[in-house]
């Protein structure tokens, strides 16, 4: 457990790395920081404060990314994300998360395998199917606070890559964040010191996202979908094991 000064440094060392981290990949900060903010101020309290802190960096994303958006994905994302971040916001005030945690991680870790051993045969997925996608990674994402490694295939299998993947990407899940956010706040999980902290390292990750968008455009294409696929394992493999 990290208390006092301490733990407020190495939490902001954390966010600047995790949104960093993200910016090249597209996912993977969440599952760097969560570990980190739940050590300094508990799990119920961490999901709702990485929420405003993931807003943030995600928005910041969006921007540093804007010229590559592709907005019919972000529309049909959100016709799913939306109900289903309120259902999941609700069942996560009462319902218990290991066992949600550890069946996300096995699925992160078969999805990374699928990548990698049937890659050229993974289909390329419509703008439509994006509301199914939205609706279950919203889901998750309220149960669990983190569901970028789960989104990131789909994402890649429609075509995206670089710039237009990080920042449709970030997009979707700004609208993901901002509905989950309303419904926190609707049942009492999200106080007015949890938005004050969640906005004060959410100001850490724009730096970071700054530094990821310059790594980015140094990264070829190969390396980049070496870095998603890590990402993945990594991702599973935490959630697997601390669920």
């Amino acid at each position: 457990m990290f208390e006092g000064w301490i733990g407020y440094l190495i939490l902001t060392l954390a966010a600047l790395a995790a949104s960093t981290v993200a910016a090249v990949t597209g996912f993977g900060g969440a599952v760097i920081l969560l570990p980190i903010l739940t050590s300094v101020v508990g799990l119920r309290e961490a999901i709702p404060v990485l929420t405003v802190a993931q807003l943030i960096g995600n928005a910041s994303r969006v921007w540093f990314n804007r010229r590559d958006l592709h907005y019919p994905i972000i529309g049909w994302f959100s016709l799913g994300s939306i109900p289903m971040a309120i259902v999941g916001s609700y069942l996560f005030a009462t319902a218990p998360l290991s066992t949600l945690t550890r069946l996300l991680g096995l699925l992160l870790l078969v999805m990374a395998a699928a990548r990698r051993l049937a890659k050229d045969r993974f289909p390329k997925l419509s703008a439509k199917s994006f509301t199914g996608v939205g609706a279950v990674s919203s889901l998750i994402s309220a149960l669990v606070g983190s569901v970028g490694p789960l989104m990131a295939p789909f994402f890649l299998a429609h075509g995206l890559i670089r710039g237009s993947y990080i920042g449709t990407e970030a997009a979707c899940t700004v609208v993901m964040h901002v509905t989950k956010l309303i419904t926190y706040r609707r049942y009492s999980l999200l106080s007015l010191d949890n938005i004050l902290f969640g906005l004060a390292v959410g100001s850490v990750m724009i730096l970071g996202s700054y530094l990821g968008k310059m790594i980015l455009s140094r990264v070829s294409s190969r390396t980049f979908e070496l870095l998603i696929e890590l990402n993945l394992v990594l991702a599973g493999l935490l959630f697997l094991f601390k669920g």
